[in-house]
Parts: C-alpha cells; structure tokens; sequence
C-alpha cells in the first residue's frame, strides 16, 4: 500500500496540482490584499468615502454599529463583502488571463502535418496528392 501511495503521489498530475493549489492559495491573498488594502479604498474614495465592507441592510429595519452586530443580531444582507469578493474574482480572473496568455506566447506550436490529399478541379472531390486520375470522375490531372 506505501508503494501504491509513493506512485500516485509521484505521478506529474499530482504534483502539478499541489503546486497549483499552493501558489493559487498564495496569489489570492495578494489579489485579496490589492483589492481590500488598495482597490476599494480608492473606490470608496470616489464614491464619497464609502467602505464597502461594512455595506448591509438589515431585515428588521434597526441599524447597527458594525456588520458583525448587525449579523449577531438576525438577518442581514452584506452587499458590500460580496461586492468586494466579486472585483477579487474579476481581478484574480483577468491576472490568471494574462498568465496564461503570456504562457501560450512561450509554448511551441504544433507543426503542421503536410496534406495528404488535394481537390479533383473536375468533381471537387479528395484524391491523393500524387494521383494522375481521379478515383470519383475518372477525369485525368
């Protein structure tokens, strides 16, 4: 079972996705961080200095000193977290865009096989490049 265990864990597709999840984990508290310590306080600035991690409405109508009052006290809607958390994912979507758009520009692309085939001028039908007559109208090339 140890040997079983040493070969799955050793398989490239294992380790790729170890190595993804831990660098992914990393670049989202980065993301997170430019987002909620840079992004949205200059948003909040433009819009009149509002804070949007602290946005709610509250169902029963009575205000609060803070969100986790306000959550403490029955339901509520956090409308601004779940606006911070939505530019996060569009910010963390559009990084991962470039990543993988700077990596296509590195990545080889596959040759092309040379055709096999070409069209009879007579039938447009396929026949094989080094036909003298074509196979489907009999004409000659």
């Amino acid at each position: 079972m140890l040997d079983e265990f040493k070969k799955f864990i050793m398989r490239g597709n294992v380790l790729d996705l170890a190595v993804g999840v831990i660098i992914g984990g990393a670049f989202g508290k980065i993301v997170s961080s430019a987002v909620d310590d840079v992004l949205m306080p200059l948003i909040g600035a433009t819009g009149g200095n509002v804070d949007f991690s602290n946005r709610y409405f509250t169902f029963d109508g009575k205000t609060y000193e803070s969100l986790a009052a306000a959550k403490k006290a029955g339901s509520t809607l956090a409308y601004g977290s779940f606006l911070s958390n939505v530019i996060n994912f569009i910010i963390i979507a559009f990084f991962i865009f470039l990543i993988v758009k700077a990596a296509n520009k590195f990545k080889k692309p596959d040759p092309v096989a040379a055709p096999t085939t070409k069209d009879c001028p007579f039938c447009a039908m396929p026949i094989p490049i080094a036909a003298k007559k074509c196979g489907h109208c009999a004409s000659t090339l």
